[in-house]
């Protein structure tokens, strides 16, 4: 039985962008028909059609070309980006059956938060958006799609996870055994998925697959062009790529793999409950000491000044402000908890920007350099980070033992990082094999 289909009809052709044309008052006998559009594929209730498909396929293009990635073949990418928009679809209606919600006052706050990551204004991230030929509407849709989805993960991965007093016990025993600092991996991967319950023969077609990948990479294939064109992973769009990681919050068999890597190499295929993966070792570190393995590590006692760019505040005024602010402290003429109470938009401010004493890793990346750079008494020009523009003032160090309290903080953090990761690809396939799909080629 197949499920009822909306009649679509969208008076378009794709011709490097989304143009109507007009049929010939009389055509000749031989004329063919022009297809305007069709539905592609059917996701439980809702369809996708061939102009979605297309504009999407042009925008992944777009930004593949923008980050400098060999765009795979047409036919290739036009089938990666029609799985993607099956699962996003699958899991944008899951949401919905949840009873989740994005308002359009929700949707401006994401959107003017995104420019201003961007260092714009919505106005001209819009402009920006018009003259690449994106669809402002479309991209606030699309948002709203990620935010539905970034919740719906919330409630049923992050929510659901569960950390014991045993979990942690031996986390913290292993780490104390180790003796040593956990290192730091770059890691790009390609994820081929599994499905669930999926048959010996399924099994090995992903197989020969991942041993394909892997031959061509040895040949010298661009890791970023096949996981853009195969990789079932987040990031397969971008390169493969998931950043640095501590060995602490990456799967153990991950880490087991890499740690026999130089930079540029890649690990034999693995396999996980997941799928196949191909990971390469891009690049190694040193990592730090987050006070878990009962070793004495460095400590900052800090305080800051925060203040978000908004419509009404745009980000050179918030610069202009804290610039006055920081020569004021600098010559002795205002007071820096005074000027947190009465400016900052922390949390902090009714103590005055007062941190208390910041651990290694407590902090985003940029603000723990930042911070790490200046000697006590000092106080920083503006930083930026994801949330806004700060002053940083250090007020002391000290090299001490974490409390017991703090290492088990710390442990069940790099639990819950690395179990969440696992988890949700596990449910992402679990979704997407719960998902009706027909695929209509003609």
């Amino acid at each position: 039985m197949k499920l009822p289909i909306p009649l679509l009809l969208a008076f378009a052709v794709m011709a490097g962008g989304v143009a109507a044309q007009t049929a010939p008052r009389s055509p000749s006998p031989s004329a063919q028909p022009v297809e305007i559009d069709r539905v592609v594929a059917v996701v439980n209730t809702d369809v996708i059609t061939l102009v979605e498909l297309e504009t999407r396929r042009q925008s992944v293009e777009r930004q593949l070309r923008q980050r400098r990635i060999e765009v795979p073949p047409e036919e290739e990418l036009r089938k990666q980006v029609l799985e993607r928009m099956i699962s996003d679809r699958a899991l944008s209606q899951a949401a919905r059956d949840a009873g989740l919600r994005v308002d359009d006052a929700q949707l401006d706050r994401a959107v003017a938060r995104l420019a201003e990551e961007n260092r714009v204004t919505p106005a001209q991230l819009r402009a920006q958006l018009e003259r690449d030929g994106v669809s402002f509407a479309r991209f606030r849709e699309e948002i709203r799609e990620e935010m539905l989805i970034s919740r719906l993960r919330e409630r049923e991965v992050d929510a659901k996870l569960v950390i014991s007093e045993a979990d942690v016990d031996a986390f913290l025993a292993e780490q104390r055994e180790s003796g040593t600092v956990a290192p730091e991996y770059d890691i790009s991967q390609i994820l081929l998925r599994i499905p669930e319950g999926a048959n010996p023969e399924q099994i090995e077609r992903q197989r020969l697959r991942g041993e394909e990948i892997l031959r061509q990479l040895q040949r010298g294939g661009d890791f970023a062009r096949l996981s853009a064109a195969f990789s079932d992973s987040p990031e397969a769009m971008s390169g493969g790529g998931l950043g640095w990681r501590s060995a602490e919050r990456l799967p153990q068999m991950f880490v087991e793999a890499v740690g026999r890597l130089k930079p540029g190499e890649v690990a034999p295929l693995l396999r996980s409950p997941n799928g196949f993966h191909v990971l390469r070792l891009n690049a190694s570190r040193a990592g730090t000491d987050v006070g878990m393995s009962g070793t004495p590590v460095q400590q900052t006692r800090a305080r800051h000044i925060l203040i978000r760019p908004t419509e009404g505040t745009p980000q050179a005024d918030v610069l202009r402000r804290l610039r006055d602010i920081r020569e004021r402290l600098v010559a002795k003429t205002a007071d820096f908890a005074d000027m947190a109470r009465q400016y900052s938009a922390d949390g902090t401010s009714t103590r005055g920007g007062d941190l208390g004493w910041v651990y290694p890793g407590d902090t985003v990346p940029t603000f723990e350099r930042a911070m790490d750079q200046l000697k006590p008494g000092e106080i920083s020009e503006p930083v930026r980070t994801e949330f806004g523009f700060h002053l940083i003032e250090v007020l002391e160090r000290r090299t001490d033992v974490a409390s017991p309290e703090r290492q088990r903080q710390a442990a069940r953090q790099a639990l819950r990082e690395r179990r969440i990761e696992e988890q949700t690809q596990d449910w992402l396939r679990q979704v997407r094999d719960r998902t009706y799909v027909e695929y209509r080629d003609r």
